[in-house]
C-alpha cells in the first residue's frame, strides 16, 4: 500500500519514512506547495539523497492566504498553522488513502487532537499516521542513528516547512522583516542523507 508522507526534509518526517518503509508501505515523500515560493526544493534534495520518491503536491493559494490572514490577525502562528495543516491533510487524502506526517508527542503546532484525527479519517476514508508516541529525545536518538543532519537557522533557502511560504507571503504583504516578528529566528535540522553503512 502506498503511503504519502508530508515531507519537509527534516528528521521527523524522514524518520516517519523509515518506519513506514520497515512496516511494508510503499513510501512516497510529498511536499505541498501553494505556488507562493518554491520552498519544496530543500525537501526534494533530502528525499533524493535518501533514495525516496518525492512529489510536489500543488494546493490552492486560498488556503495559504487564509492561514496567513489568521496568523496576522492573531499575531502568532499556531492557529494559522493548524488550519493550514488540516487543509493540507485533506488535499493529500484526495490522492492517497494513507497520509502520514512527522508530528510527534511534544509538538504544539501543527497538531491534530484525537477527535480531529477521527473526523479526518472518517470523512476522507483514509488512514492517518504520525509520531505521537515519540518524544524529542527519542527522535534525536533515532535520527542520529539513521541520518546525516545539518542544523542551521531557518531560511527560505534551506527548509520546506509550511512556515517558509507563509513568511515569504507575510513579507510580501507587510514588508520585509515583518515575518520575523511572528516567526522568530530558530534552528532547524535538515536531513542530508543516510549515515554511512546504515543502508548497506
Amino acid at each position: 500500500m502506498k503511503a504519502c508522507i508530508l515531507y519537509s526534509g527534516g528528521k521527523d518526517s524522514s524518520l516517519m519514512a523509515v518506519i513506514l518503509e520497515k512496516l511494508g508501505y510503499e513510501v512516497e515523500l510529498v511536499t505541498v506547495n501553494f505556488g507562493v515560493y518554491p520552498s519544496f526544493k530543500p525537501a526534494a534534495l533530502s528525499a533524493r539523497n535518501l533514495g525516496y520518491t518525492h512529489q510536489v503536491l500543488e494546493a490552492d493559494q486560498e488556503i495559504i492566504h487564509k492561514a496567513t490572514e489568521i496568523i496576522l490577525d492573531d499575531g502568532y502562528p499556531n492557529n494559522g498553522l493548524n488550519y493550514l495543516h488540516q487543509e493540507v491533510l485533506h488535499r493529500a487524502a484526495d490522492e492517497y488513502s494513507v497520509v502520514a506526517d512527522g508530528t510527534r508527542r511534544d509538538d504544539r503546532t501543527p497538531k491534530l487532537d484525537p477527535s480531529q484525527i477521527r473526523s479526518f479519517e472518517d470523512s476522507k476514508k483514509a488512514q492517518y499516521l504520525n509520531l505521537t508516541g515519540f518524544g524529542h529525545k527519542t527522535i534525536d536518538y533515532l535520527s542520529k542513528k539513521f541520518f546525516k543532519i545539518k542544523k542551521e537557522l531557518t531560511t527560505v533557502n534551506n527548509n520546506s516547512d509550511y512556515e517558509i511560504e507563509i513568511r515569504y507571503l507575510i513579507d510580501h504583504l507587510r514588508g520585509d522583516g515583518t515575518a520575523l516578528n511572528i516567526f522568530p529566528e530558530h534552528t532547524q535540522s535538515r536531513v542530508l542523507g543516510w549515515r554511512e553503512n546504515e543502508q548497506e
